[in-house]
C-alpha cells in the first residue's frame, strides 16, 4: 500500500547521504490523529507510530515514526545502515506534535533498528529502542525489530460468542500461568516451551482440567526475566523468549478454538529504567514524571508514568487496545492499581506530593483509568478489565458514569489474605479465628470479585500452598482440598496459580519447571482430580456462577459454630431447584450426626466430598446422600443429619 502524504510536509523529496536515503513526506498520521494524540484520545497509535513496512512510489521499505518532542536530531540506525546515525535522519513534523518521521527504502521485516536521539539537554545522546516496536531482540540484546503482524485467525466462532463466556452469570475459573516455568524440556537444557509448543501442551491440559480461562503473567517484552514480566519495556511487543508475534497469536488462537478464554497481565503502573527503554527518552523525562516523588517507584525501583500528559495517556490506552485487537485477548488484568491511585503509596511523610486539593489521591491516574475503561469497553464490550487493587477504594467495578473506575472485575485481596491466614492456624485454634472466613461476606457484593490464589502467595519465602498448611502430610493435603473447595464455594469467580492444582510442594521458581513428577503419587493426583471436579461442578451448577455478584446468590445457614469450627451456607441460582448446600468442617475431628437446617425436604444428594478416597481422603461421608427430616434446625422446618468428614467440605443438592 502507499500511505497518504501530508498536505504540509516539511520535505517533499528524498534526502541523500553517503549511506542511504530517507523520503520525507509519506505519513500514516492525519491532522485528526495529531489532534487526538495531543488531546490524549488517540487510542490506536500502533497503526500510526513505530515501524511499518510499506511500498512508496514503487519502492518497498519501512516508514519510521517516533515521538521525541525535545530532541534536536533523530535518526534511524540499524543493521541495514551499519548503525550509522548520519545515514537516515528523520524529519520533525510541522504541527508541533514532536513526532519525527521518515521512509527508508530497503529495510523490511526482520531488520534490527534503534533511534539515535540527540538533545541539547545535558548534551544528551542515546540509542533508544522503539516504544511502539512490534518485536524486540531477545534479551540481553536490546534492538527493536521491524515486523509485520499479519496472521490468519481461525477463532471466529469463539469471538462471535465470547460475550457469553465473560458474562457476570457465566462460570469463570482462571488458570494463572507463567509461560517460562509451566513446563520445561530437560532433554534440551531445561529450556522453556515456545508459544507453539505451549499451544499443544497447555491447551490440552487446561481443557482436561476444565478451567474456563487462562491468565498469562506479562508476556510483554521485558529485560529481566526475574521480574516475571512485570518490568515491561515493550508495550506493543510480546517477549521474543518464546517466539514471534505470530507464535503468540497461534497460542491464543488455539486456546480459543478449544473454548478457553485468554487474559493478559498488563502493567501500566511503572516501567524499568534500562537505557534502551522509554525512560528519559529524548533527553527529558518524557513518559515519566521528572520529580522522583511522583516519578520513581520505591518498591520496584522503576519509573512511574506521567498520567497527566495527554500523549502518555494515548500511548498506554493504545497498548491496551493493541493486545485486545491484534492478539484477540479476552481481558486485561491491570497490575498494581493501588499504586496508581495513591500518591503516598509505599512512601513516608515528605516523600510524596499532595494533589491540588491537598489529598493523597492521584487525580491524574484516576482520570486515566476511567478513560481507559471507557475506551476499552466502548470498542470491545465483550471483554473484561480486571483490577489488582488491594485497598478499599470504592466502586472499582462500577461504571464511570455512576462514579466508578469502570473495571469489570476486581481481585479480592482481602479474601485471599484472610483465608490463607486462617488456614495457616492449627485447627485447635481455628475456633478463635472463624471471623477470618466470614468477614468477606460483609463486602462480597460491593464489587465484582475474583477470588485469587495467585503467584504472589507462593514466592518470597512464603512456600507453596501445600507447604503452608498445618499438620502432618495427610492433614496438609486435606487442608489444601478444603481450601480449594471453599474458594469455589464462595461467591465470586476463581483464579488459581499453576501448580496449586496438584499440590506442588516447593515454592514457585521462575527459573525452573513445575514439579510434574509429583503426579505419580496418589495424594497429588487426588488434588488434581479434586480441582478437575470442582471446575466441572462450577460449570454445571448454576448456583456456583449465576448470581456470583449479588446477595441473592448466597445465604448463611450457620456461621456461628466456632466451637466445632463448622460453617454451612447455601449457594443459590435463579431457580430454587438449583440451590446447593455447602458444609465445611475445619478440624481433623469427624462430626457424626451433625444436624444442619435445609430449605426443603426430600433427598439431598452428595455431589462432592473432598474426603472421598478418589481425592486422597479417608472416605468418610454420607454414602451418596441422605433424606431431610421434619426436625427444626437453624430456623428451618427441615434438616439433615450429616457425617462431616475431617478437614472436609461437602456439596449437596436436591436432585
Amino acid at each position: 500500500m502507499s500511505p497518504p502524504s501530508r498536505k504540509k510536509a516539511p520535505h517533499a523529496s528524498p534526502e541523500s547521504s553517503a549511506a542511504g536515503t530517507v523520503v520525507h513526506g509519506p505519513s500514516l498520521l492525519t491532522d485528526q490523529d495529531i489532534y487526538l494524540f495531543k488531546e490524549g484520545n488517540q487510542f490506536r497509535l500502533y497503526d500510526k507510530l513505530g515501524a511499518h513496512v510499506l511500498e512508496v512510489e514503487g519502492r518497498r521499505g519501512t516508514l519510521f515514526a517516533v515521538w521525541a518532542p525535545n530532541a534536536k536530531r533523530v535518526s534511524v540506525v540499524g543493521n541495514f545502515n551499519g548503525w550509522d546515525p548520519k545515514a537516515h535522519p528523520l524529519a520533525v513534523r510541522w504541527d508541533g506534535s514532536g513526532i519525527w518521521e521518515g521512509f527508508v527504502p530497503g529495510p523490511t521485516e526482520g531488520e534490527l533498528y534503534k533511534y539515535r536521539i540527540e538533545s541539547t539537554a545535558r548534551r544528551y545522546k542515546a540509542d533508544k529502542g522503539d516504544p511502539l516496536a512490534f518485536l524486540w531482540e531477545g534479551p540481553p540484546r536490546t534492538a527493536s525489530v521491524v515486523w509485520d503482524l499479519g496472521y490468519r485467525w481461525e477463532d471466529g466462532e469463539w469471538m462471535a460468542g465470547r460475550h457469553r463466556s465473560g458474562a457476570d452469570d457465566a462460570p469463570m475459573s482462571i488458570y494463572e500461568v507463567h509461560l517460562g516455568s509451566w513446563k520445561r524440556v530437560p532433554e534440551e537444557g531445561h529450556r522453556s516451551l515456545s508459544y507453539r509448543e505451549m499451544a499443544a501442551a497447555l491447551v490440552d491440559y487446561v481443557r482436561e482440567m476444565g478451567f474456563t480461562h487462562v491468565e498469562l503473567l506479562p508476556v510483554l517484552e521485558h529485560p529481566f526475566g526475574g521480574s516475571w514480566g512485570y518490568q515491561t519495556i515493550g508495550y506493543f511487543a510480546p517477549t521474543s523468549r518464546f517466539g514471534t508475534p505470530q507464535d503468540l497469536m497461534f497460542l491464543v488462537d488455539s486456546l480459543h478454538r478449544a473454548g478457553i478464554g485468554v487474559i493478559l497481565d498488563w502493567v501500566p503502573s511503572h516501567f524499568p529504567q534500562d537505557e534502551h527503554g522509554p525512560g528519559f527518552f529524548d533527553g527529558t523525562h518524557l513518559y515519566e514524571h521528572q520529580d522522583p516523588r511522583k516519578g520513581f517507584h520505591p518498591d520496584w525501583k522503576s519509573a512511574i508514568f506521567n498520567y497527566g500528559r495527554n500523549e502518555v495517556r494515548s500511548f498506554l490506552a493504545s497498548s491496551a487496545l493493541f493486545w485486545l485487537e491484534k492478539y484477540h485477548f479476552d481481558g486485561l488484568r491491570v497490575d498494581a492499581v493501588a499504586s496508581m491511585l495513591y500518591l503516598d503509596y509505599s512512601r513516608k511523610a515528605g516523600e510524596w506530593i499532595p494533589n491540588v486539593y491537598g489529598g493523597r489521591e492521584n487525580l491524574e491516574a484516576i482520570s486515566f483509568l476511567k478513560r481507559l475503561n471507557e475506551a476499552v469497553y466502548g470498542a470491545h464490550p465483550d471483554i473484561q478489565t480486571i483490577a489488582e487493587e488491594s485497598t478499599a477504594w470504592p466502586m472499582v467495578t462500577r461504571p464511570v458514569h455512576l462514579g466508578g473506575l469502570g473495571f469489570g472485575r476486581k481481585w479480592n485481596m482481602g479474601w485471599m489474605h484472610d483465608t490463607l491466614e486462617y488456614f495457616s492456624k492449627d485447627p485447635v485454634h481455628r475456633k478463635f479465628h472463624q471471623d477470618k472466613l466470614t468477614f468477606n461476606l460483609w463486602y462480597a457484593f460491593t464489587e465484582n470479585f475474583i477470588l485469587p490464589l495467585s503467584h504472589d502467595e507462593v514466592v518470597h519465602g512464603k512456600g507453596s500452598l501445600l507447604g503452608r498448611m498445618p499438620g502432618d502430610d495427610w492433614q496438609k493435603f486435606a487442608n489444601l482440598r478444603l481450601l480449594l473447595g471453599l474458594q469455589f464455594a464462595n461467591p465470586g469467580k476463581q483464579l488459581l496459580f499453576m501448580g496449586a492444582e496438584f499440590g506442588q510442594r516447593g515454592e514457585w521458581s521462575h527459573d525452573g519447571s513445575l514439579e510434574w513428577h509429583l503426579l505419580r503419587y496418589e495424594p497429588h493426583a487426588g488434588v488434581q482430580r479434586w480441582v478437575k471436579d470442582l471446575n466441572r461442578l462450577c460449570r454445571t451448577e448454576p448456583a456456583l456462577h449465576e448470581l456470583d455478584f449479588t446477595p441473592a446468590g448466597f445465604e448463611w445457614i450457620d456461621f456461628g459454630d466456632r466451637d466445632n469450627s463448622v460453617m454451612s451456607f447455601l449457594r443459590k441460582g435463579r431457580s430454587a431447584a438449583d440451590n446447593l448446600l455447602v458444609v465445611c468442617n475445619m478440624t481433623p475431628v469427624p462430626r457424626q450426626d451433625y444436624r444442619v437446617g435445609v430449605p426443603g425436604g426430600g433427598f439431598w444428594k452428595e455431589l462432592l466430598n473432598s474426603d472421598a478416597g478418589l481425592y486422597g481422603g479417608s472416605g468418610q461421608g454420607n454414602l451418596g446422600g441422605l433424606e431431610a427430616r421434619p426436625v427444626p434446625c437453624h430456623g428451618r422446618d427441615q434438616s439433615v443429619s450429616l457425617n462431616l468428614p475431617p478437614l472436609g467440605i461437602l456439596f449437596l443438592k436436591r436432585p
